[in-house]
């Protein structure tokens, strides 16, 4: 199997910085940011834009949003482009595919700060406005739009989202009610943008379709459509916070000794850290799916408190196996609470084994389990469900942290 691109060195400060320092990244912000991209100046076709651009593609999604709050909430050098590129981000990580526009508008070029497809393949035309203080002219839009499908850029099924920094935008809701253009716009705050985006990696895939949807116009006299929304989302996130348990008859129920979540999602984000040292840069796609940037790289990680037999138990769902067939290098990562190693399995291994795996199967939902057993040395081996182990040591790695995540 092909192993992924070791991460390169790279010249350039930022890179060099996320590289050899990547915690140090978080510490800075979106202002000092700036500065180490390019010359400093964020304009259009600037080695700066280049470099911003590329770093928020790997740039965790809650740095992002400490961005995006930056922007609205302090006036600095060219604010307005910062926003916009953290919200075309912001839509990347919606599962839209999205092309930059302009900072500045220019003769000859259609005005847009972004345009997004997503994978059903409506396409949004992005608007990003600092404040809704003054109306603002739909007639252009309109005709951005409309100059877009004329050229074949866009379909002419294609909204446009106007994307606001302040709540209350009552007028501007009005405004776009009065007009012609009330069945191709629609308006979302660049918080309740945010908010979209961090319920979309608490769950897991089908909640993307469900929030494309939202952010189509549609006629909401009946409210079937929003209450489904709702409901998918609400029971996703309930089944990311319910605890797997063994359920099969021929299976031990070993109790589980308690873990703050936080120690949990602490141990998570260091694998994902050691993997992107490893290989590359991994971008978070759900509550336990990543990718790189390019989509070769993925990886599902997936983390067991440890239960009174000094076991671990997983669950893979069909979702994640798909996902990780789809890359040319795939990791199913198990992290092991209170041990100072993980463990990445080849998808093709893992997928070869399913056959013989405890399995859960209830309503319309299927899991396979991974139950992880030690022996008298302590090394950890998946028990299958004939009986048999296999040895994981092929696949262990180290974490490298000052110490493993305390039970």
């Amino acid at each position: 199997m092909t192993q992924p691109t070791k991460v390169s060195a790279d010249i350039r400060p930022l890179m060099s910085l996320l590289k050899n320092d990547p915690f140090q990244i978080d510490r800075l912000s979106v202002q000092q940011i700036i500065a180490l991209c390019g010359n400093g100046k964020l304009t259009d076709n600037s080695e700066c834009s280049r470099d911003f651009r590329e770093y928020l593609q790997i740039a965790k999604s809650t740095d992002l949003l400490r961005y995006q709050r930056t922007c609205l909430e302090s006036s600095f050098e060219r604010s307005g482009n910062v926003l916009q590129d953290v919200v075309n981000e912001l839509g990347r990580r919606l599962d839209y595919t999205v092309e930059n526009g302009l900072y500045q508008g220019r003769q000859n070029a259609v005005g847009f700060d972004g345009i997004g497809a997503d994978p059903g393949g409506h396409t949004i035309v992005v608007e990003v406005k600092t404040t809704d203080a003054y109306r603002i002219n739909l007639d252009v839009l309109g005709d951005y739009r409309e100059e877009l499908i004329q050229s074949g850029k866009i379909a002419s099924g294609a909204s446009i989202l106007l994307i606001v920094g302040r709540q209350d935008t009552g007028d501007l809701e009005a405004q776009v009610r009065g007009s012609r253009h009330a069945w191709t716009v629609r308006i979302i705050s660049a918080d309740a943008l945010g908010k979209l985006v961090t319920v979309k990696e608490s769950t897991e895939l089908a909640s993307a379709v469900k929030i494309h949807e939202l952010l189509v116009p549609f006629e909401y006299t009946r409210l079937d459509k929003i209450i489904d929304i709702a409901f998918t989302v609400a029971e996703e996130v309930s089944e990311a916070a319910e605890e797997v348990a063994p359920v099969e008859s021929d299976i031990d129920s070993p109790k589980q000794r308690h873990t703050p979540g936080e120690v949990i999602e602490r141990l998570r984000s260091e694998i994902v850290a050691a993997l992107s040292s490893k290989y590359l840069p991994l971008v978070k796609k759900s509550r336990a799916l990543y990718w790189s940037v390019d989509k070769s790289f993925r990886a599902a990680v997936t983390i067991s408190k440890i239960y009174e037999n000094g076991g671990f138990w997983y669950a893979h769902h069909p979702q994640w196996d798909a996902f990780l067939a789809e890359a040319s290098n795939g990791l199913l990562v198990l992290g092991c609470v209170g041990r100072d190693e993980a463990y990445a399995i080849p998808h093709a291994w893992i997928h070869g084994k399913l056959g013989n795996l405890y399995v859960t199967e209830r309503n319309d939902s299927k899991y396979w389990h991974l139950v992880l057993q030690p022996d008298p040395d302590g090394h950890l081996l998946l028990r299958l469900r004939d009986g048999r182990t296999e040895s994981l040591d092929a696949f262990k790695f180290l974490l490298p942290r000052p110490a493993a995540a305390s039970a």
